[in-house]
């Protein structure tokens, strides 16, 4: 199963709910050496923003496999930048915001930052 299967997977799923960064971590928790119950606990305070609408979960979940799989930080700076650039924001609640302006649905959203973020790291 490739990195995104599994986050189609993860964010598919209704039994139980992986936030944004959480999405993320299970999908590369083993390229860092991580179970999927690690990778699941490290990421379970880092939703919506650090549950506070700040850092996207998405982006942070990608920060934290770029360090976890030892790349440098000026890589780990490009990523940030490419998804600032391409998104517009790097905070969740700025990005729920100009996604409800557009009338895209909050989990539609959310799936495609996470979807975009795996995509970026593959």
């Amino acid at each position: 199963m490739t990195h995104m299967e599994k986050a189609q997977e993860l964010r598919a799923r209704t039994d139980v709910h992986f936030n944004c960064c959480q999405s993320v971590l299970v999908a590369f928790a083993q390229d860092m050496g991580l179970t999927e119950e690690q990778a699941f606990s490290l990421g379970a305070n880092f939703g919506s923003g650090m549950r506070c609408g700040a850092a996207c979960g998405a982006l942070t979940g990608g920060l934290m496999v770029l360090g976890m799989t030892n790349y440098p930080p000026e890589e780990a700076d490009s990523f940030r930048r490419q998804f600032l650039e391409d998104h517009g924001e790097i905070n969740c609640a700025a990005l729920l915001k100009k996604s409800h302006d557009a009338g895209i649905p909050r989990k539609e959203h959310c799936d495609g930052l996470v979807f975009d973020v795996v995509q970026m790291l593959e």
